[in-house]
């Protein structure tokens, strides 16, 4: 299997240049074609000499992605299943939002960390994207709307996988996202998501990004939390808190938590209060999810009346809190959903 030509920096494409007898520029030139001009063949870099783009036939691959499904909800939402080299699937959802489109990425093949809740983790680990599997989803899914004349305008890391077990292939996939010269995605429109790997939350503390940083919570107290999130078990609720304290103390940015309102288990109003005693004296944000019924799972949806009563509760302790947007409720847009089917018939 030849390497993937999105796994390589600019600096990397540069030394590569070099080695094979070119100036560095031409490793630039070569950054140029896959981020700005986004080319699917490298017989299309015009600029490259015959011989030299026939090196990078013998010696790279830039397809890394076979579109299997594709679907589209009324409200925008585009959901993909694309193959692996492995026979391996993943998913990737663009969604359009009001100030502009939003891609959701995956950074494993399955996961590992097996929320009673999420159909992701249905089959566990199969293995970990590299970061230029993770930067071809946002290169196709950019691709897709310069038809429309669009662009990327957000990354969420929020898609299968736990982004802190796959750090440094996360860690380079950023990177490479933020490249000026590259896709130039802004920092701050930036968002990976974390179940809570504690020892990655320091590291990712100190970084020094300006990248957003959510937590998946599901639950106010340890108890309950390792009930729904195993994970929990390996790094207790307290300890997640203690990691998120120190990342705010070093970056002073606010923090998203991600709770999934799951009917009669999480979502009463004692939970809301244990929740809003932690969070209150946090910078923080709080994303309420009702929760997508997944046949797998046994779960229901909290009651629309619930839902605004576990708001009221976290606004009246002044813990800034929203509910999500629901999109692609039509598509299965749902982490895992398509996949899991996917399996099925496979």
């Amino acid at each position: 299997m030849k390497p993937l030509i999105y796994d390589f920096s600019l600096e990397e494409l540069q030394q590569w240049a070099k080695d094979n007898g070119e100036p560095a520029f031409r490793g630039g030139q070569i950054f140029d074609w896959l981020y700005v001009k986004r080319v699917n063949d490298f017989e299309s870099m015009s600029n490259l000499s015959k011989a030299l783009r026939g090196k990078l036939v013998e010696q790279f691959s830039i397809s890394a992605l076979t579109e299997i499904t594709k679907l589209e909800s009324k409200d925008g939402t585009v959901k993909f299943l694309f193959g692996l080299h492995d026979d391996h699937a993943i998913e990737t959802v663009i969604m359009k939002h009001n100030y502009g489109n939003s891609v959701c990425v995956t950074t494993q093949v399955g996961c590992r960390i097996g929320c009673t809740f999420c159909a992701s983790t249905l089959g566990g680990l199969k293995r970990d994207l590299t970061a230029g599997e993770i930067v071809a989803q946002v290169v196709r899914s950019q691709q897709i709307l310069d038809a429309r004349g669009e662009r990327v305008s957000s990354i969420v890391i929020m898609g299968t996988g736990e982004p802190f077990e796959n750090y440094d292939a996360t860690m380079r996939f950023l990177r490479l996202m933020i490249h000026e010269k590259g896709l130039n995605i802004g920092q701050r429109h930036i968002t990976v998501s974390t179940s809570g790997i504690v020892p990655n939350i320091y590291k990712f503390a100190d970084e020094d990004t300006q990248i957003n940083l959510a937590i998946s919570i599901h639950a106010p107290n340890d108890t309950l939390r390792s009930k729904l999130m195993p994970v929990n078990r390996r790094y207790p609720f307290d300890d997640v808190i203690e990691s998120l304290r120190y990342y705010q103390a070093k970056t002073g940015r606010r923090i998203s938590f991600e709770y999934a309102l799951i009917g009669g288990v999480n979502d009463q109003p004692e939970h809301a209060e244990e929740l809003a005693g932690v969070l209150k004296t946090m910078l923080c944000h709080v994303n309420l999810i009702p929760v997508n019924h997944v046949p797998e799972r046994k779960y229901v949806r909290t009651s629309r009346n619930d839902i605004f009563e576990f708001q009221r509760i976290l606004a009246d302790h002044g813990v800034n809190v929203t509910i999500r947007r629901e999109q692609g409720h039509d598509i299965a847009a749902a982490c895992g959903q398509l996949r899991a089917k996917h399996m099925e018939l496979g």
